[in-house]
């Protein structure tokens, strides 16, 4: 599997396929990618970072992306989370996000907004503030940041995460787990 194969499969999908929950999509990344997405989690593929932002963009969707539909409702789909992190944080850090479209910045900036990290939630309005600023159709993406922010900022961590990663709830999180949109 080559970064050009995983940037074209995922930015030829519709974008419901991006946010919404589709077990035949799912399926497809994982009979597809089930093989990239493991080399990805063992730490493989930086080779890709060194074909600039683009094949970096193609690791951060195998860590952040692919294993949330792979893996969907099981701790492997965050499982990538700090390695996708830790590579969206190089990208922004050097400038090279801006080479990217406004489509593949959005999802580069997903980590920040993935990570339970107060810190790492600023950076992600931040981010969506200034794509926002410079594309209004990212306005929806904005107010997600803004939404996953709120949800760190109160709990520390997302509560609908709890039951998959074998944490207990709080009560006050339990409550908040039966409000609607309450996951993401």
């Amino acid at each position: 599997m080559t970064a050009q194969e995983v940037l074209d499969f995922w930015f030829s999908q519709p974008p419901a396929n991006w946010f919404r929950k589709n077990a035949a999509f799912d399926a497809e990344v994982r009979e597809r990618f089930g093989a990239t997405i493991d080399a990805a989690l063992c730490g493989g593929l930086r080779e890709w970072d060194e074909q600039g932002a683009a094949g970096t963009l193609a690791r951060i969707l195998v860590l952040d992306q692919f294993t949330r539909n792979a893996w969907r409702a099981t701790p492997a789909s965050f499982a990538g989370d700090a390695l996708a992190l830790a590579a969206a944080v190089l990208l922004v850090d050097s400038g090279a996000d801006l080479a990217l479209t406004p489509d593949q910045r959005a999802f580069a900036y997903m980590p920040f907004e993935h990570a339970e990290d107060p810190a790492m939630q600023a950076k992600a309005i931040a981010l969506f503030t200034r794509l926002t600023a410079q594309h209004e159709r990212f306005a929806d993406s904005l107010d997600f940041a803004h939404r996953h922010s709120k949800v760190i900022a109160r709990f520390g961590r997302f509560p609908h995460r709890n039951a998959i990663l074998g944490r207990a709830s709080t009560p006050e999180e339990a409550a908040f787990l039966t409000e609607p949109g309450s996951g993401f």
